[in-house]
Order: structure tokens, then C-alpha cells, then sequence
């Protein structure tokens, strides 16, 4: 189960509807919905909230193969303010390269949504690989994996914000799994690996 499954498991047992859940959340129903959907995750002081209102732990709620972690950082960033130079194939490159300069490597990913069986037939009969564009067109963040003094870190950079988190267990970087998105590693790397 991801976090957002999980996290409506855990409100519908506590009898909750999301809007009742918001109010008690002091957030916005949207907000809910949003985690609910795996399109976001809360930060740390409302994992914590919302684990004593459900009763159930901050690590049953994160845990998802034991990759996820709460070392989440999102830093607002000003893409125009990056210039493609070098190694940088966009000006998200180049942000992801300014942020970890000193990494030991920096791998860019393509990333794939899982498909359900179902979303698999639907998408053979309607287009192969269209539940994968529609997807790209929704979110056109670009994403790296970065490993920098023992630690990796999968970044997400869009126009307007860099998220990076922690990763609790090392992966491979030429293929895994984390959410509900499958990554592999480009062709290309911003730093080789030392």
C-alpha cells in the first residue's frame, strides 16, 4: 500500500470524512486529498499530527518498501536564474548540478508510472505508452538521483521548487521503485561517479 492508501485507510477507520480530517488537521481539504492521491507528501509536523489523531504510527504511514524517509526538503528556486552549460542538457540540470556540486555522482532518471493490469490492457488498446505521456505532460519535473557522502538522495526539480529526499535504503541506480513510479537511469550522468 503507498502512503496516501494507507493514510485514507486510516481516516475512513477513524470515521472521518476529509473535509471533518482537514478541520482537525487545520489544513485544507485539497491538502488532504492531495496525500490521499500520492500527488504530495505532508511534512513532519503534520505526519506527526495526523498519526496521534488516526492512532496508528508515522512509520506505518511512510513505510513503502522501505524506501521512503521523512528527510524531505522542498527549497523554492528560480529557474531562469540556471544557465545549460556543459554536462546540462536543461536548465534543471543545471540547478540539480549547483545544489550538489561536491556529489560523488549525480544521475538524471527517466521516470515511469506504474500500471495496474488493467491500466496496462487500457493502454495497449487505446495506445501503447499513452498512460506514460499523459503522465509526462502532468508532471514535467525532472528528476536525479544524487549520492553524496554515503547517502541517496532523489531530487525533483520543477520550475518553481527543488524537492529532495532521503532515500532509507540504497538502490540501484539503473532501475527502482519508489511510490508509485518506477525510475531508470538516462544515458547520460552531471557528475561520474567517484
Amino acid at each position: 500500500m503507498t502512503f496516501g492508501e494507507k493514510l485514507k485507510e486510516a481516516r475512513k477507520n477513524a470515521g472521518l470524512s476529509q473535509e471533518q480530517f482537514a478541520e482537525k488537521m487545520c489544513v485544507s481539504r485539497s491538502a488532504i486529498a492531495k496525500w490521499e492521491s500520492d500527488k504530495g507528501m505532508p511534512d513532519i509536523n503534520n505526519l506527526k499530527a495526523m498519526s496521534q489523531l488516526l492512532g496508528v504510527s508515522v512509520d506505518y504511514l511512510i513505510a513503502d518498501d522501505g524506501q521512503l524517509s521523512l528527510a524531505e526538503i522542498k527549497e523554492p528556486i528560480t529557474l531562469d536564474s540556471y544557465a545549460k552549460t556543459g554536462r546540462c542538457r536543461s536548465k534543471k540540470d543545471a540547478a540539480c548540478l549547483a545544489k550538489y556540486s561536491t556529489a560523488d555522482a549525480i544521475f538524471p532518471l527517466i521516470r515511469y508510472k506504474k500500471m495496474t493490469a488493467l491500466t496496462r490492457v487500457i493502454d495497449f488498446f487505446i495506445q501503447p505508452g499513452i498512460h506514460n505521456v499523459l503522465d509526462q505532460i502532468e508532471n514535467t519535473a525532472a528528476y536525479y538521483l544524487v549520492e553524496t557522502a554515503g547517502k541517496q538522495l532523489l531530487v525533483k526539480v520543477d520550475k518553481d521548487f527543488m524537492t529532495t529526499t532521503e532515500l532509507a535504503v540504497k538502490v540501484n541506480p539503473k532501475r527502482f521503485e519508489f511510490g508509485q513510479y518506477l525510475f531508470k537511469k538516462a544515458f547520460c550522468q552531471l557528475i561520474e561517479g567517484k
